[in-house]
């Protein structure tokens, strides 16, 4: 099982259909997520549903995170952000990488 971070090499890792365990740091998914906690991730294959609320990591604008979907558009395309509010922009299926299984302690 693959540990790392939100970074290249995790999108690689879950492309690939290996599942991950991803630490995010930072205080943009709390309370849901703390900095630094670990969240089992799945590859995001077709026949996986995404769904407004889903904690996914994905690229957006360049940017790894581990976001929240906020809103679907024509089921294609979706509008990641944060727990807070902060809305980080659209993008399609492809650039969704992961979607988080399980929070870990």
């Amino acid at each position: 099982m693959y540990k790392g971070k939100e970074n290249a090499i995790t999108a690689e890792k879950l492309k690939n259909g290996e599942s991950c365990i991803i630490q995010g740091f930072g205080q943009s998914m709390t309370p849901i997520l703390k900095s630094g906690q670990p969240v089992m991730t799945e590859p995001v294959k077709q026949d996986i549903p995404l769904n407004k609320g889903d904690i996914v990591f994905c690229k957006v604008n360049g940017h790894f995170y581990l976001h929240k979907i906020l809103a679907v558009k024509n089921n294609n395309s979706y509008q990641i952000g944060n727990n807070h509010g902060h809305v980080n922009g659209w993008v399609s299926r492809n650039s969704i990488y992961g979607k988080v299984s399980e929070i870990l302690p």
